[in-house]
């Protein structure tokens, strides 16, 4: 299993994870707009955000974004930011969530980073526990503003 750049043939797998957290997809059925087409094509050539997917000799199983950030806190490395964190629906509980975070943090290790951090929204609570799990400390409190 290996976590690695999406491709731009895999964007409607990952649009798919993205659509609906509890149920299995097709990705044939997703549409693929102009504006998903920009945003793949800003991250791919933004050396500071990586579209990943978990991938085992076949379909993609997982999904996150990854954004690394600079910053004065910590000596002046890094931070690693990571979102939209998808395993496909019906592969839930076999392990490997954990191991697409696992491999996230190593990812963000080689390059220097000293914090790997995420948000997730407040009604996700089998997510909470599930990063609580892997040694992700309640450690702020967030705030969005929609523009």
């Amino acid at each position: 299993m290996i976590l690695r750049p999406a491709t731009r043939a895999e964007l409607p797998a990952v649009l798919a994870l993205l659509a609906d957290e509890d149920r299995v997809v097709d990705p044939a059925a997703v549409r693929v707009t102009e504006a998903y087409e920009r945003a793949f094509a800003d991250i791919a050539s933004d050396p500071r955000n990586e579209l990943l997917v978990l991938v085992d000799d076949g379909p993609v199983l997982g999904c996150l974004q990854a954004t690394y950030i600079p910053g004065l806190g910590r000596g002046g490395a890094e931070r690693a930011l990571v979102e939209a964190v998808r395993i496909r629906a019906d592969l839930r509980g076999a392990g490997l969530g954990r191991r697409l975070m696992e491999l996230a943090a190593d990812r963000a290790r080689g390059r220097g980073c000293a914090l790997l951090q995420l948000t997730s929204n407040k009604e996700r609570a089998d997510a909470h526990r599930f990063y609580a799990s892997l040694g992700y400390a309640r450690s702020h409190e967030g705030f969005k503003l929609a523009l």
